[in-house]
């Protein structure tokens, strides 16, 4: 084992390596870089050594998947991929997007109108939240009168199979 001053060489290319990938490599990335340039390193070596610098690499959050599982009952497919509406709030469709604003992911919920592609309502949020959801239900059945009541389309995502958004469309027929 070679002493601390001997990893000289070694700890500057360990830290160089670190910032050029601004943070993002962890011991093994930076263990296999290493390897790559011809310098040999145990990787529990390279991980020591990062200590010593007080290099952690960050760790990203997880992609959203809206896949949980088979929670709730799916709901049979009533539009068939009949997306023509021939008057306003016959049908209407739903989904969330997942966009990237300013290196931030943003969730945005909406309602669309088949007739004449009109959002009904929608809702933005940094999380994926079933409120995100329910939110923009009650605004787009807030616009509603009392006798419209559409056909609501969605994918069939975790929030759309829920107890509770279930429960709210119930309620508002």
């Amino acid at each position: 084992m070679k002493t601390p001053s001997a990893y000289e060489n070694e700890l500057k290319r360990i830290e160089s390596i670190y910032h050029e990938h601004k943070g993002r490599y962890g011991y093994r990335r930076i263990h296999l870089a290493l390897i790559n340039e011809g310098i040999k390193l145990n990787h529990k070596t390279v991980q020591r050594l990062m200590g010593q610098l007080n290099l952690k690499s960050t760790v990203r959050p997880k992609k959203y998947r809206s896949y949980r599982g088979e929670t709730g009952k799916t709901a049979a497919n009533y539009l068939k991929r009949d997306f023509k509406s021939s008057r306003p709030n016959e049908k209407w469709v739903t989904d969330v997007t997942e966009f990237k604003v300013n290196e931030q992911k943003i969730y945005l919920s909406s309602i669309i109108d088949l007739y004449n592609q009109e959002v009904i309502a929608y809702k933005v949020a940094k999380n994926a939240r079933l409120t995100l959801v329910t939110d923009m239900l009650q605004k787009g059945i807030s616009r509603l009168k009392q006798y419209e009541k559409p056909l609501l389309h969605s994918d069939q995502g975790w929030q759309y199979r829920n107890h509770h958004y279930q429960k709210l469309l119930a309620n508002n027929g």
